[in-house]
């Protein structure tokens, strides 16, 4: 066993045999008053999540797109329905797949894999971890994107959506107008990011609101009684549809995390060691610089220097993938470029790889890059990094505090209470081709 790993198994030995003396020392008011000078309006409360059924009081709804119950019930079954993957490349992957194929509940609401894939993908594993290419199709085929999705969890406190904030026609993008082409054409419309993006990704992911997915399948009715005041010829879209998945993906919040708990007021809700990692986050650590959100989230972007996907076997993409540059893909300015959005930080410890490449395969590994703070694309200098990444001075038990609170602290166990019992269709979802039922145990 390596000399540093002995070491934070002993750490964490002499810790769980001393946890009950240590809880005696009251380290919370020193925490409670860091989390203060942290926050954005001087109080704690500032990270205290929205009531996910509080629909007036999400923030950053669209005002195009009021939430109400009835759309957030359609847009939970729209979001897990493989019966709308009605345009797939070939026939053999009609009806297989869905928005949650790369979005799973148990991996963070992201792939159980470095790469999510929907049309042109067969299987399942475990969290979406075995899905490979479906025969007959061809790399360049395949509904798989070049950066890893990022997840929908706490999206509410994002305003503009992408590693590169491309979608939304407002904040960040205040003034971008003239990059308002291709995939961003749909921000004309005046949408925020949910709601544009989601537009979009109907026909990107080959999705399709049909005759067959409103009347065989039932959800005629459900369109009627979310959008009312939508004449006939425009209530069953994809923009409609869209709207009742943004107005449910915002209620997808990450309540039930014990750091939630602290907040309010139960300081028993945390160890000994992840209040140690807390006061690490909003101290030495400087994580709270960059993941500065209610949710640890931004709408800022920053050079890590993060490798790209294509490095590490990723599937249709490569060194020429516009996406690799980040936010200046969007912009096309070239101090934007290899700069990504600073994502939220809840259930970490249940995604499987991290950054926009996926190139690290655990928490462990990602705050080591964090402390080195040096490029690894060649594409990217050091003299290129953000600003507010500089290299960390962390003892090995700082990193073991902090990996405490990162895994635990943040974690909310039951991301599944967000899934629907059965869709209208009455598919297997998240997939619903032969090898996935299958390994699902869905028949």
């Amino acid at each position: 066993m390596k000399q540093g790993s002995l070491l934070i198994v002993t750490i964490a030995m002499l810790w769980s045999c001393t946890e009950n003396i240590y809880n005696t020392v009251d380290i919370d008011e020193e925490l409670f008053e860091r989390i203060e000078r942290a926050s954005k309006t001087g109080s704690v409360d500032y990270y205290i999540l929205a009531d996910p059924e509080d629909y007036t009081n999400l923030p950053n709804q669209d005002p195009h797109n009021p939430i109400t119950r009835e759309k957030v019930e359609l847009g939970q079954l729209l979001f897990f329905e493989p019966g709308l993957a009605q345009n797939p490349v070939e026939d053999n992957c009609y009806e297989t797949y869905s928005c949650s194929s790369c979005h799973v509940p148990a991996a963070g609401f992201l792939p159980g894999r470095m790469q999510g894939i929907a049309d042109g993908a067969i299987g399942f594993g475990h969290n979406g971890s075995r899905r490979v290419m479906q025969f007959g199709y061809s790399e360049d085929e395949l509904d798989a994107q070049g950066t890893r999705p990022m997840t929908v969890m706490n999206v509410a406190y994002m305003t503009n959506t992408l590693w590169s904030g491309l979608f939304g026609a407002k904040h960040v993008n205040d003034g971008t107008e003239a990059s308002w082409t291709g995939l961003a054409e749909v921000n004309h419309t005046g949408y925020i990011g949910l709601e544009a993006q989601n537009i979009e990704g109907f026909d990107l992911h080959r999705l399709e609101i049909n005759d067959r997915v409103l009347d065989e399948f039932g959800y005629r009715e459900m369109f009627d009684k979310a959008f009312p005041e939508y004449p006939e010829d425009k209530r069953y879209t994809p923009e409609t549809a869209s709207f009742a998945m943004g107005a449910f993906l915002r209620t997808i919040l990450t309540t039930e995390a014990p750091f939630q708990e602290y907040l309010k007021g139960n300081t028993e809700a945390l160890s000994y060691a992840e209040k140690q990692g807390a006061l690490l986050f909003f101290g030495k650590a400087r994580c709270f610089g960059c993941h500065s959100g209610p949710s640890f989230s931004n709408m800022e972007f920053h050079a890590l220097g993060t490798a790209d996907m294509y490095q590490f076997g990723g599937l249709n993409t490569g060194p020429d993938d516009p996406r690799n540059l980040g936010r200046g893909m969007f912009t096309g300015k070239e101090e934007d470029n290899y700069k990504f959005k600073v994502p939220q930080l809840y259930n970490v410890s249940d995604y499987t790889h991290y950054f926009h490449g996926s190139s690290k395969t655990s928490l462990e590994e990602l705050v080591e890059f964090k402390i080195n703070a040096r490029s690894e694309n060649p594409n990217v200098s050091d003299d290129r990094l953000s600003t507010l990444f500089k290299p960390l001075d962390l003892n090995e038990s700082e990193k073991f505090y902090l990996l405490q609170f990162l895994k635990n602290a943040l974690r909310d166990p039951d991301m599944e209470r967000y899934m629907p019992e059965t869709v209208l269709s009455g598919k297997c979802f998240p997939n619903n081709d032969i090898m996935a039922r299958r390994e699902m145990g869905c028949n």
